[in-house]
């Protein structure tokens, strides 16, 4: 009895499918949640600022000390105008440091932004006699492209502290560039600095140099991201009296008595040549 001729068949196979959306795709979060992302950043003109933003690792020591803010103005002085690469103004928090910056491409912020944090995580590990990473991710950038985002940017940054509630002991913020800056709406104030040397580079682009002034120049008490103004009453609970007045039950300076007393376009409440802690910058 003959066999039939059977036709060979070809065996299907199946193959481990990648690309497309699938769940649990991409890069997984080096924390508990996902970080700066990771996609191709956009180009950079030479003629706009960028707000960029350092975070710390969780875990390390606090910046705003004499010592880890002497780390970082030295960081900031030797990388403050490289190769295309200007920082103009920035603020120090907590955990995080805010740079208003100017590059004349991306490929020059992205070598001054490598040199710069090469700099602070080397300076920062040295002072707290530690190794290992200092920032939690790579930096976040922001470009500024018109008058009023560089205006908004500003006032952020230099006003940071506010925006954090934090206590300040003197109308400007002192872990900022907030002394060399000379757009503060209240005469006199930041515009002429004797002592340290200046630790970022005076802007070249328009936006940063004079366009953001035609929005109105920036107040000393502004609290960013509210449009609100930090009123006297709540500094002087915050912070040090501004003089020896009277004190009430509450152990807080008699407000009424300051604010009677308070010159018109001055930064703190008394100008009484008697007092020991009346002062302006």
């Amino acid at each position: 009895m003959k066999r039939a001729n059977k036709q060979p068949q070809q065996q299907v196979m199946s193959f481990l499918r990648r690309g497309k959306r699938r769940p649990g795709a991409g890069r997984k979060p080096k924390g508990e949640k996902a970080g700066v992302s990771h996609l191709c950043r956009a180009k950079l003109a030479s003629r706009h600022p960028v707000h960029v933003t350092l975070k710390l690792e969780r875990g390390l020591p606090r910046l705003r000390n004499k010592a880890a803010y002497r780390v970082l103005r030295a960081a900031f002085v030797g990388a403050n105008s490289r190769d295309g690469f200007r920082l103009c103004e920035y603020s120090v928090q907590g955990n995080h440091i805010h740079l208003i910056v100017e590059a004349k491409d991306r490929t020059a912020l992205s070598r001054g932004m490598q040199g710069l944090g090469v700099r602070i995580a080397r300076g920062l590990n040295r002072l707290w006699g530690r190794v290992g990473r200092v920032f939690a991710d790579r930096y976040h950038d922001r470009i500024l492209r018109t008058p009023r985002e560089v205006r908004n940017a500003l006032a952020y940054v230099l006003n940071n502290a506010r925006r954090h509630r934090l206590a300040l002991k003197r109308a400007i913020d002192l872990f900022s560039s907030g002394l060399w800056f000379d757009g503060w709406k209240e005469a006199g104030v930041g515009r002429t600095v004797k002592g340290p040397k200046r630790p970022t580079a005076r802007a070249r682009s328009w936006l940063l140099l004079s366009g953001w002034r035609r929005h109105g120049l920036i107040r000393v008490a502004e609290v960013p991201g509210t449009g609100a103004v930090a009123s006297f009453k709540d500094r002087a609970s915050r912070e040090d009296p501004p003089c020896d007045s009277p004190r009430g039950s509450s152990g807080r300076a008699d407000t009424k008595h300051l604010a009677a007393n308070r010159p018109e376009g001055r930064l703190f409440a008394t100008q009484d040549p008697n007092c020991r802690r009346c002062s302006t910058l």
